[in-house]
């Protein structure tokens, strides 16, 4: 995970067929990431989407110190 994903943590992605993901977009604040989700599957209500907060295994492995 690079510098500028770690700045935003939290991540849409979109449910892709055979078990794939796309990142839709990258946000730093839980609230925006939420209401950029509920305007996504307004105008794509068909597709299957998921909002995640991502921590690399680096920054794990720092907390536990």
């Amino acid at each position: 995970m690079n510098y500028k994903q770690q700045l935003y943590p939290w991540v849409i992605y979109r449910h892709l067929p055979n078990l794939q993901r796309l990142t839709v977009a990258r946000f730093r604040r839980r609230n925006d990431a939420e209401e950029h989700l509920r305007i996504i599957k307004r105008l794509l209500p068909q597709a299957e989407f998921a909002r995640s907060f991502e921590v690399n295994s680096q920054q794990l492995t720092n907390c536990a110190r």
